[in-house]
């Protein structure tokens, strides 16, 4: 029987965009329906649909090999697995959330202390005990099934702790956030007996490398343009770059073929000041993954 890395996807609000961003390395993944099994297209991997709060436990009883799930259920479950690497991504933003604490806008509550002999609803339990526990604050921490923020407004608890990027839902159930408890990223996680098997490993490495290429790949762009040689200077010292811009000479011309890497979010202002100094035929060009 041929060698076969078992592999957690999470299922959820990260399904689509931990698909998508696999799609992005190199590898498709179809869900067929209500199947936890979805197929992909290397045979060396069998992917299986987990809720992103139940993969680390998963990993670490060796049900899976490795799979994709948040710092925070890490830290919720205390998990002992081996972390492969951290990815910035999500279905909102490529920043990190944040697991913070969260009152009614006219609540007198302004600090950690002031919750004293009170109640907080969260879906993370474990943590925000262990959180209050570690600082000497006596709260009683209630597990929430949904719609967390609603608990406030309807008496049910004194405070949440939630998940937020945006603080935009927050902020429409008419709280505000006075503490932020931690910072939370997806994290490629291991099996440690998994890890220790040179097959797996390897995979999985192979799948961490491409998985951060592709991710790198979209906060970058390609720019290619043709610079005379008396304005050459001025223009590769407009140019930010991983390292340094490929310049290359246009057959039997002056002119030169200038070719670069930078980051998406200066390239609106970037190529009206290459114009400037004399650059043309700009081209930008996305890129699926640097590695």
């Amino acid at each position: 029987m041929s060698e076969i890395l078992k592999l957690g996807i999470p299922k959820g609000s990260l399904q689509n965009a931990t698909i998508a961003l696999f799609k992005r390395s190199g590898w498709k993944i179809n869900v067929n329906g209500r199947s936890y099994f979805p197929d992909i297209n290397d045979p060396s991997i069998k992917c299986a649909l987990c809720r992103a709060q139940e993969m680390s436990i998963n990993v670490e009883s060796g049900t899976l090999d490795a799979g994709l799930t948040g710092l925070d259920w890490i830290a919720e479950n205390t998990s002992d697995v081996h972390v492969v690497t951290d990815l910035v991504y999500s279905k909102v933003s490529a920043r990190p959330a944040r697991w913070v604490l969260a009152v009614a806008y006219d609540s007198p509550v302004q600090k950690l202390e002031d919750l004293e002999g009170k109640t907080i609803s969260t879906e993370m339990v474990g943590f925000t005990k262990r959180y209050f526990e570690e600082r000497g604050i006596n709260v009683k921490v209630e597990f929430s099934w949904g719609a967390t923020e609603a608990k406030v407004v309807s008496g049910l608890a004194d405070a949440i702790v939630e998940i937020t990027e945006t603080e935009s839902t927050i902020k429409a159930h008419g709280l505000r956030v006075i503490h932020e408890l931690m910072q939370t990223n997806t994290q490629l996680i291991a099996n440690h007996d998994a890890w220790k098997v040179s097959f797996k490993r390897t995979k999985i490495e192979q799948i961490a490398l491409l998985l951060k290429g592709a991710l790198l790949g979209e906060k970058l762009v390609g720019l290619k343009m043709n610079v005379p040689e008396s304005r050459i200077s001025n223009i590769v010292s407009l140019l930010p770059s991983l390292n340094a811009p490929t310049v290359s000479n246009l057959y039997q011309s002056d002119w030169f073929s200038v070719e670069t890497m930078v980051d998406s979010d200066v390239v609106r202002d970037l190529i009206p000041k290459l114009l400037k100094h004399g650059a043309e035929g700009i081209v930008e060009y996305p890129l699926n993954k640097v590695v």
